[in-house]
């Protein structure tokens, strides 16, 4: 009888357990960074919202998008004040990293950061680029040896279309970037497709995307999950929106 009373309360009060559920807090990079993500108007979008979001949906989870401009974002991250961070890496900032129990999920996007210029420097190599632009608050890792002999100056902007004007217009001599991401911007922003070009002779990385957690690893491994049975809606989401062209031949 005792058991019964007890199964009773709990499924008269399910609703306002279920209803008091944690919103989860997913920290995301307050940056103008299309296809991959944006936040804009107060409204975080691109692809990885409607990838988190399905993923949310599928798993009756509650999630906001805590939007914070980069190093706020590793502050938060790294004190455990947003549950999720994305994107986020394991090479980025590695020394704030140690001693920390972080789990990354399996890659969700490729990607590669390298340097566009515009078709006429291409291949002219790295003593060509006196001056590297790049987003505010990101670091061009695979310059930092040239930026730190003083071989290459940094010239830094948080808007990207103004970024790739500059470069187009010859005030930088490249930018350091995202390919996709300049891709989407030539092509649907300033409807000027192929006027920038990226350039594997100069420097870049090319590594993926990786959800983290420090609150909550086994969500990380649940999305692990949740993507393999749903590869082909994460593949249609990465065509749809073009986050892995000129990356991965999409």
């Amino acid at each position: 009888m005792r058991r019964f009373s007890l199964l009773l309360l709990a499924l008269m009060f399910w609703p306002t357990l279920a209803g008091a559920r944690e919103v989860l807090q997913i920290g995301v990079e307050n940056q103008y960074y299309l296809p991959a993500y944006a936040f804009e108007n107060g409204s975080y979008k691109g692809f990885a919202r409607d990838l988190l979001d399905a993923w949310a949906r599928d798993r009756s989870l509650q999630v906001n998008y805590r939007a914070l401009p980069v190093p706020r974002l590793y502050a938060s991250f790294f004190g455990s004040q947003v549950d999720f961070k994305f994107p986020d890496n394991p090479d980025w900032k590695k020394s704030e990293r140690v001693g920390k129990a972080i789990a990354y999920s399996e890659p969700v996007m490729a990607y590669i950061d390298g340097c566009s210029v515009l078709p006429k420097r291409r291949g002219l190599g790295v003593n060509a680029v006196k001056v590297l632009g790049t987003m505010g608050g990101f670091t061009p890792w695979a310059w930092l040896d040239r930026i730190k002999a003083g071989k290459t100056a940094l010239s830094e902007n948080f808007d990207l279309g103004a970024l790739v004007r500059q470069t187009l217009t010859g005030r930088v001599d490249g930018v350091y970037a995202s390919v996709a991401v300049i891709h989407y911007e030539l092509d649907h922003v300033l409807k000027q497709p192929g006027a920038l070009t990226f350039d594997p002779s100069l420097p870049y990385s090319r590594d993926a995307y990786y959800l983290s957690s420090i609150k909550h690893p086994e969500l990380v491994r649940d999305f692990n999950a949740w993507m393999r049975t749903n590869r082909n809606l994460v593949d249609t989401l990465k065509q749809r929106y073009g986050v892995e062209k000129g990356v991965t031949g999409n």
